[in-house]
């Protein structure tokens, strides 16, 4: 006699772990965050009132908002024309490939020395400045820092959207794209009409995970602010630099708090939008 086949069995070790590490900090931080560390009183929204009243802490928050504007839009459009191009197989394909996926394979602590490397007040690029006879750049002013901070990222997962965009557009069907051909549709016809609805899907996950990981973004602002307790780069930095390493739990909980709501209000809304797209294109 067959046992009764049940699905949930196997995602039990993964949900466990998932709660473990994920689910059981999120809310220890959540519960910090209405508490105050320094004598563990109830400090209601206090804490909150506190880091969004922080000028640093706004100016993060645009900063972090006015990366993703820019930043997103380029990497996944720019990932998506490159996967279109190695996907036809033209020759190369392989070794173009290789050296996109490359920046991912480098460890972070040596990503970060290189960018100093060159940006730095004494650095390569100030030492060819000084040489020709020109001025040195004070690279890490925050105007060209924010782009500094923008081609960074874009350099290190630009290769992470490429496999995404590839895998997706594997699923395409072959018959699709040739009687696409056949009926005298051009390369951006086939693209509006056939490949991308196709994809419509796996699309959306892409955007959802870019958006996810460019809220992540730690070693690269790292890489552009430093240290420095009033950096404003970007928001996870700047909770780092002006909460976290002066041990200001409570206030750190907060602001991280806060992003995380920022964030899933992004995605519901981005489904939504989705959503009402799928139903007016259908």
């Amino acid at each position: 006699m067959l046992r009764e086949f049940h699905p949930v069995k196997f995602i039990l070790p993964s949900l466990a772990g998932v709660s473990l590490f994920l689910l059981v900090p999120y809310i220890d931080v959540l519960f910090r965050s209405f508490w105050r560390t320094s004598d563990g009183r109830f400090a209601g929204l206090d804490n909150y009132r506190e880091v969004i009243c922080n000028e640093a802490f706004r100016l993060a928050m645009k900063n972090t908002f006015l990366f993703d504007l820019v930043c997103i839009p380029l990497l996944l459009i720019g990932s998506l024309l490159i996967a279109l191009f190695l996907f036809e197989g033209p020759r190369g394909a392989g070794v173009l490939k290789t050296g996109f996926l490359i920046p991912m394979a480098i460890p972070t602590a040596s990503v970060v020395l290189m960018w100093r490397f060159l940006f730095d007040q004494q650095g390569i690029l100030n030492g060819i400045l000084t040489g020709s006879g020109h001025v040195a750049v004070h690279w890490m002013d925050s105007g060209i820092a924010f782009w500094i901070l923008v081609g960074s990222y874009i350099w290190r997962n630009l290769g992470y959207n490429l496999i995404l965009w590839l895998a997706a557009l594997s699923t395409v069907p072959r018959s699709s794209t040739e009687a696409a051909r056949l009926d005298a549709a051009g390369p951006l016809a086939q693209l509006r009409y056939v490949i991308l609805p196709h994809i419509r899907g796996a699309s959306f996950v892409i955007i959802v995970l870019a958006l996810l990981n460019s809220f992540k973004v730690f070693r690269e602002a790292y890489l552009v602010a430093g240290d420095y307790p009033d950096s404003s780069i970007y928001m996870i930095q700047n909770l780092f630099n002006n909460w976290f390493l002066s041990l200001d739990t409570d206030k750190m909980a907060a602001g991280a708090t806060i992003d995380s709501a920022i964030l899933i209000l992004l995605i519901l809304l981005l489904q939504r939008t989705w959503e009402m797209r799928g139903e007016t294109d259908a």
